[in-house]
């Protein structure tokens, strides 16, 4: 199968010993993710499933952010003709699908964290096998700041991996957590320098796509095997309740507050910045 050609927000490459490099590619917004991000991710991530010419899959994103996570945006009146609560369902769909190609992906899949990461940027990556970051990346869930609700099996897998409390205060406090604390906590494998840090991943990547590729799809099927319908009908529970969250008049006042105070800060950065 080749590369597709089509998915515009992402950079994709395939690399030499079957090593595919999927990369976030909206550097200008962060690498938001939007409805087509989503659905461009789960189209770039059945590629590589089903590619006999990718053995390893490395995760990253280009720019500043790894991922900024969901994409804030005010529904139109056109977008809100079927209602709100289907305007909701139809756009975690997309997201959905992600969560359930994680969940099976059958080769070993590595997220290189180039950079901060929040919201479903931290919690998908959880479902990855392996979590390489650079020392400046930081990690934060603003869900209960924006009236959502934990999503990508967060709500089972951080506890198991974090610990109960740390991963409360992550999920239902919203605090930021740096990439030395989640090497502490085991969400992240190792840190590497920002000046070596793809050369370092993508060695460690190289290596692993040399070995026999059914020996690792094996070997992750007895890791995960006894989990895929566990996993997935805790992302069906997470789903469903963020997006009645998410068509939540609570939500959208959140929402709105949460916007409304990045432009002010926003503002006040450029009223400084041109005092200078």
């Amino acid at each position: 199968m080749s590369i597709p050609t089509d998915l515009d927000t992402f950079d994709i490459k395939l690399l030499p010993h079957g090593v595919a490099v999927i990369a976030f590619n909206r550097p200008k917004k962060y690498n938001a993710l939007n409805p087509q991000v989503y659905d461009q991710w789960g189209r770039a991530l059945e590629w590589a499933a089903n590619s006999d010419d990718v053995r390893v899959c490395v995760l990253t994103g280009n720019g500043k952010y790894f991922t900024s996570g969901q994409e804030l945006t005010i529904p139109d009146s056109s977008e809100l003709e079927e209602g709100t609560e289907e305007l909701y369902k139809k756009r975690s769909a997309y997201t959905d699908k992600v969560v359930r190609q994680l969940i099976r992906f059958p080769k070993l899949i590595i997220a290189a964290i180039q950079g901060p990461v929040i919201g479903f940027g931290v919690t998908s990556t959880a479902l990855c096998d392996v979590v390489y970051t650079v020392p400046e990346a930081t990690f934060n869930t603003p869900f209960m700041q924006l009236g959502f609700c934990a999503e990508a099996c967060s709500s089972v897998v951080f506890p198991r991996i974090m610990g109960s409390s740390r991963a409360n205060e992550m999920l239902l406090m919203g605090r930021k957590f740096t990439a030395e604390e989640m090497e502490k906590c085991g969400m992240v494998a190792r840190i590497f320098p920002r000046e070596t840090f793809m050369d370092e991943v993508l060695k460690l990547a190289t290596a692993a796509a040399k070995y026999p590729p059914q020996a690792m799809k094996d070997t992750k099927a007895l890791i995960r095997d006894s989990e895929y319908e566990f996993l997935e009908k805790v992302n069906t529970r997470e789903m469903t309740l963020l997006g009645v969250r998410m068509a939540s008049d609570e939500s959208a006042q959140a929402i709105m507050e949460f916007m409304m105070a990045k432009h002010e800060r926003r503002e006040r950065a450029q009223d400084a910045k041109a005092k200078l």
